[in-house]
């Protein structure tokens, strides 16, 4: 199996790393998640639409 990073094979059995071929791989994918560059699709708004400006929801300010 490949790398989900960087595409080199990666040994599944005895890897402790799967699905990454190296920890450096799997930690630059943990920081891809930490910085939000991968998202889960969701039909939910973010809290910042769906609060008002005072944390509150609608949009009524209180």
């Amino acid at each position: 199996m490949k790398c989900l990073i960087c595409q080199k094979e990666a040994a599944f059995e005895g890897n402790p790393h799967r699905p990454f071929c190296s920890e450096r791989c799997k930690l630059i994918d943990l920081g891809n998640w930490a910085g939000e560059r991968y998202r889960v699709p969701t039909k939910e708004r973010p809290p910042e639409e769906s609060h008002g400006a005072n944390g509150n929801r609608g949009n009524h300010e209180d």
